[in-house]
């Protein structure tokens, strides 16, 4: 069977490629997995990925799906060859109700134009993962994205009301619905969000949207350590303050951003600490006003502050910089998501500095540290051509992952598991929870066709 031309006879011109340059284009993420699919598929309507479904669950024939190709975990590489199925072409804003409080999107929406689009109305989607220009609304929905403003306003989760949803046969389902409360039977929503495409393909979301605040403060505030800065996180909510975003930087990392935007936004600074305040106007200065204060109180080298969308993003522009500045060093950059309670910030510094001297690799923290999602970020030279230099990072993520489990945290928070977090599996998750896993995707997919190769299946 010619894979290839099977699915154009069923799915007319255009919307299958099986040349060299696409097919490479998508055989991996942002990751270092990489394997070419036989063919792709460019879904530009729903009725694309039914047929193709279809067909491939009769022949048995794996297909992987894939958004805009912003993973960190290989979630979208196509382990056992077959299909590529790629919405990104569905990227149409269906609807925007301010009335009901929903935005409708086909899962190849650009969360950042989503949020554009919501403002000029003076609303607000507030899930912002750090590539929210290039990432799209259904790999947020397939990884549960999040982003700095989770502190306050939750993960994608929190904002999906309904899913339509295609399942391994081409069948249709329907999760949810556009009201804000809905307890129609179990939580299907829920088992689709975060599950890496191992369960169905999203063909359109009905996402909640709030009123935009009306203002915003940052404060950057700057420590002589990490640990005085992560300090310094427990005692901003011992004070009373829920922040809308929380962030921590360590001093590798900002030595980096410096290097890399070429400029000191923040002079003197060894670990740095944004914090974001939103609201109304009177209150958000006032707050301002007396967290600097307080900060100040902690010993602070310095506290930067910021007002309007305009001066904050200033601020914010050295945060979102710290991933691509840690890249631009050099090094090989193997980014760990974990999360920890928020009472063991303190003690994860310590242990990243361990870590650090022990193997002698930069170790970059820097994060979500308002819920203690810390991206520990091993920094590794000649990762990709020295065998032996692979063998230690392995072993130095083995003790980051046994001492985050200990420690009660979580293998990750928000990228996913994906081939780069495979093998940690079993050891984050115990028999019976494995168990579950293994019949919910026998349930969704029986032939097991959907991102084979992955945590499950």
């Amino acid at each position: 069977m010619n894979l290839a031309q099977s699915l154009r006879k069923i799915l007319g011109p255009g919307i299958v490629a099986s040349d060299e340059p696409t097919l490479t284009a998508h055989a991996k993420d942002r990751w270092f997995a990489s394997r070419q699919p036989d063919v792709v598929v460019l879904a530009k309507k729903r009725a694309h990925v039914e047929k193709t479904l279809r067909f491939a669950s009769e022949h048995r024939i794996p297909v992987t799906t894939r958004g805009a190709g912003y993973g960190y975990v290989g979630g979208c590489v196509p382990s056992h060859g077959g299909i590529v199925l790629s919405v990104a072409p569905m990227n149409r804003i269906v609807e925007i109700n301010t009335a009901d409080g929903v935005a409708v999107v086909e899962p190849g929406v650009i969360t950042g134009d989503l949020q554009d689009a919501v403002r000029k109305l003076g609303w607000f989607y507030p899930p912002d993962p750090a590539s929210l220009r290039d990432c799209s609304i259904g790999g947020n929905i397939a990884t549960n994205a999040g982003g700095p403003r989770c502190l306050k306003y939750g993960v994608t989760r929190n904002y999906v009301l309904g899913l339509e949803v295609v399942i391994d046969d081409g069948r249709e389902l329907n999760c949810g619905g556009r009201t804000h409360k809905n307890k129609q039977g179990f939580d299907l929503i829920g088992n689709f969000v975060g599950s890496e495409g191992l369960l169905g393909v999203v063909t359109k979301a009905t996402l909640r949207i709030l009123p935009h605040p009306p203002a915003r403060s940052t404060l950057a505030a700057s420590f002589r350590t990490f640990r005085e800065a992560a300090d310094a996180v427990q005692r901003i909510f011992a004070a009373g303050y829920l922040p809308s975003a929380l962030e921590i930087a360590d001093p590798f990392t900002l030595k980096s951003a410096r290097e890399y935007l070429g400029r000191e936004i923040t002079p003197g600074a060894k670990s740095l600490v944004l914090v974001e305040l939103d609201g109304h106007e009177k209150s958000v200065r006032s707050e301002t006003t007396d967290l600097k204060k307080r900060i100040d109180a902690m010993g602070a080298i310095a506290v930067l502050t910021a007002h309007g969308d305009e001066q904050c993003e200033k601020l914010w522009g050295l945060r979102r910089a710290y991933s691509a500045s840690l890249k631009a060093t050099g090094l090989t950059k193997l980014n760990e998501d974990i999360v920890v309670p928020r009472g063991k910030l303190v003690e994860l510094a310590e242990f990243g500095e361990r870590l650090a001297k022990k193997h002698d690799f930069p170790v970059a923290c820097f994060g979500h540290a308002g819920d203690g999602n810390i991206h520990v970020n091993i920094m590794a030279a000649n990762y990709h051509e020295q065998p032996k230099i692979k063998a230690a990072v392995d072993r130095a993520l083995d003790e980051l992952f046994k001492w985050v489990l200990k420690a009660g945290g979580v293998i990750t928070g928000e990228h996913g598991i994906g081939l780069a977090k495979k093998r940690w599996w079993p050891l984050a998750v115990n028999e019976t929870g494995r168990d579950i896993h293994a019949a919910l995707k026998r349930a969704y997919d029986p032939k097991g066709i959907l991102n084979p190769g992955k945590f499950v299946g």
